[in-house]
């Protein structure tokens, strides 16, 4: 009774709570009777108490092995907060210098410090395996241990020589294993690989109830982005992408639509990473789009939405990075994007891995996309991956397919071909190849094994694809099936299957939906087709723009040109941001002649009860902004456009378009250096006094009104250029 008395003062005493949750008492009690624990509890099921809690009772210093520095730097400064001490917690990592390292060896040694948190790098170094010979250890916390298999998402090799070095520093010192996410197979490598034989098992329910997934086909995948976070302003999310390089395009997107995004990936400095995880943790951040460095341990319970603008590497991955979501029990939600291309990259990464590697990498993908492709229950998919057996009908319509309606189709007759061909065919194949066979495929393998003479070869061509992958998914579902993936992915029948072979009986199964090919490479910002352009606020919009016109002695196009009024009557901007994202306004321009447009729109909106589309146009930056501001500087620099244009792999004629569009969105320039080598002065004059006098702004008329024979169009084009910038920038 005296340890769990001191565990409930303890717990109250530093961490504030009133109650353990889950397992946690069971497994501290566990470990202060130095027994090895293993404990897999899902993300936000309060897994850090489990080692910290312990390690703060018991004698001596916990050695926590964790894999990223800005883990181990957000729990050491929660427990410096806790606990009123800065020596009651320090990390030895490569971020530290020789002073910092000399001072956490000093208090680690006067045994002030309670919990030492290491990178598996630093653990094996020579000189730290020396120096905490030198101290009592209480015992070590291994987290986020799935690092240590091949077959968990974030394989890590230095986690494969922990035990070696635990070994080393004492006799019988206990362990505490944690994951987040651990399949069975990845629970025996931990096992094994830190020989755990005896230790306890502790193991939550992967069940997250308050999440709710969903996966969308990728188009248009970043005005879905937006107008999601614009629908959930002053919400806490997290964007995860696959590369960094998107990353920065996805952050910078998100920026210059009005969305206080940063980026987090490795190849960020170390000082900067911690800023933006401090920004976000202090809501100074709405949004972090990320690698998946972002995220493993961070403790923020209030991350409203999750949203993977590429779908993750394996089921493992996906599950621990949505489960950053909802952790105060609040709403999660969960959003994946998937496509057919995202999928052939991922594939293509892997095909310079040695064989081993590629096959696990493989079963590991297939999973991802079995799930994304299914119609079956979100949950039940997720649950059953990591061997737990869910009733969809607990999802509660917390996930797309289960929140709308579903085709089912009898599944009874099919479902037994395909169990009693698994099984003539000796449990060999994958599911793959079964489908084939149903198809009538004649590939490689399948003449090898002659089984294109099978009576059943092509017999299932009618019923399509998706009937039959819907079929072989749900059978593993509903355990008729199981897939080991252990060994390439074969079928094998259960116990189940093998019975309804013999007693089939009345089943129906839901048909999948067909996820049509999406294009995220799609050009962004484009008016969509159909939308319906409010004349009545045009008219508004062009005669404010005269009006302002004349007031400042410029022609109307160079207040705002056509294209922009347009997109304004179906999208009405009511605010300065806003209107920047409309095409062919940038800040210059909405500074200089925007506010009088958006207090006409904000009364015409009032006036007329219009209800504001909330996804305004997108502005996307990719590659476009970074080539706009190269540009930019190569002018002010007073290069020819020839040589940026050539420099760039561009035609003089992209060139100048580019310059055009950098001009129209009010960005002054100042091209004299160039214009005044290529036309002289009096014909510099005429053709400025030309667009003074006109109302149209039209190269063609230029040329007709000046003179094709005395002009070109690209000296009219850059005159054009010089009288936009001067006058309306």
């Amino acid at each position: 009774m005296e340890i769990k008395k001191s565990l409930f003062d303890n717990l109250q005493n530093f961490f504030g709570f009133d109650n353990f949750k889950g397992e946690q008492e069971a497994i501290i009690t566990n470990i202060l009777q130095k027994k090895d624990t293993f404990v897999i509890m899902p993300t936000g099921g309060g897994k850090s108490i489990c080692y910290q809690l312990p390690a703060l009772m018991s004698e001596g210093t916990a050695i926590v092995i964790s894999p990223l520095i800005a883990l181990m730097k957000n729990q050491v400064d929660q427990l410096r907060a806790f606990g009123g001490t800065d020596s009651i917690a320090h990390f030895l990592n490569s971020s530290l210098n020789k002073t910092e390292i000399t001072k956490v060896k000093e208090d680690v040694l006067s045994g002030e410090t309670k919990l030492l948190y290491v990178a598996p790098e630093s653990l094996t170094k020579v000189e730290n395996i020396e120096f905490l010979r030198l101290i009592t250890i209480s015992f070590v916390a291994v987290d986020e241990a799935h690092c240590i298999s091949e077959w968990g998402h974030d394989f890590r090799p230095e986690y494969r020589k922990i035990r070696q070095v635990i070994g080393n520093l004492g006799d019988n010192i206990p362990i505490i294993a944690l994951t987040a996410t651990a399949t069975p197979k990845v629970q025996q490598d931990i096992i094994k690989n830190l020989q755990m034989n005896d230790s306890t098992l502790f193991k939550s329910s992967f069940n997250r109830p308050n999440l709710y997934y969903e996966v969308r086909a990728k188009r248009n995948v970043m005005k879905e982005i937006v107008r999601f976070i614009k629908s959930n302003l002053g919400k806490s999310g997290i964007v995860y992408c696959l590369s960094r390089k998107k990353v920065e395009e996805v952050a910078e997107s998100l920026n210059l639509n009005g969305i206080k995004a940063l980026p987090y990936h490795a190849g960020l400095d170390p000082k900067t990473r911690a800023e933006t995880q401090d920004k976000f943790l202090m809501e100074d951040a709405e949004v972090i789009v990320a690698t998946i460095a972002f995220g493993m341990g961070i403790d923020k319970p209030d991350v409203r939405y999750v949203i993977h603008h590429d779908i993750p590497k394996s089921m493992e991955g996906y599950y621990q990075e949505t489960g950053r979501a909802g952790r105060d029990g609040g709403e999660g939600i969960c959003l994946a994007f998937y496509s057919e291309k995202d999928i052939d990259k991922l594939i293509k990464f892997m095909k310079d891995k040695p064989v081993s590697e590629r096959e696990i990498g493989t079963q590991i993908l297939k999973e991802v996309i079995d799930y994304a492709e299914s119609s079956a229950c979100r949950r039940k998919q997720i649950l059953y991956y990591f061997g737990e057996n869910f009733n969809e009908a607990g999802c509660n319509r917390m996930c797309d397919n289960c929140s709308h309606p579903k085709t089912h189709f009898d599944a009874s007759e099919k479902l037994q071909t395909i169990l009693k061909l698994i099984e003539e065919l000796g449990e060999k194949f994958d599911d793959n190849h079964i489908i084939n066979i149903m198809m009538g495929i004649d590939n490689q393998q399948i003449s090898a094994y002659k089984q294109n003479k099978l009576s059943l070869f092509g017999t299932g061509k009618e019923d399509g694809l998706i009937l039959w992958k819907s079929l072989l998914r749900q059978a593993i579902l509903n355990n008729y099936l199981s897939k080991d993936i252990d060994n390439y992915g074969l079928l094998k029948l259960s116990k189940t299957g093998k019975a309804f072979i013999e007693n089939p009986h009345t089943i129906k199964f839901v048909l999948n939906v067909e996820i049509e090919a999406g294009d995220d490479d799609q050009e962004e910002g484009t008016q969509p087709g159909g939308t319906s352009l409010d004349t009545q606020l045009l008219q508004m919009l062009k005669e404010l723009r005269k009006k302002i016109a004349k007031q400042k002695n410029v022609p109307p196009f160079v207040v705002f040109q056509d294209p922009s009024l347009e997109e304004m009557c179906t999208h009405y901007p009511i605010t300065l941001d806003e209107l920047k994202q409309i095409q062919g306004v940038g800040a210059g321009k909405a500074t200089k002649f925007g506010s009088s447009f958006v207090e006409l729109i904000k009364q015409y909106v009032e006036e007329n009860d219009i209800d504001r589309p909330i996804d305004l146009v997108i502005k996307s930056a990719a590659n476009k902004s970074a080539l706009k501001v190269s540009i930019i500087q190569n002018i002010d620099r007073q290069i020819a456009l020839e040589d940026i244009a050539s420099s760039k792999g561009l035609s003089y004629g992209d060139i100048i378009r580019e310059v055009e569009s950098i001009v129209n969105s009010g960005t002054k320039l100042n091209l004299n250096y160039y214009i005044n080598e290529m036309i002289d002065e009096d014909r510099q004059d005429e053709v400025f006094d030309y667009f003074r006098s006109v109302e149209v702004d039209s190269i063609d008329e230029a040329l007709k009104e000046l003179g094709d024979e005395e002009y070109t169009r690209e000296e009219l084009q850059l005159m054009r250029i010089k009288f936009l910038s001067e006058l309306g920038n």
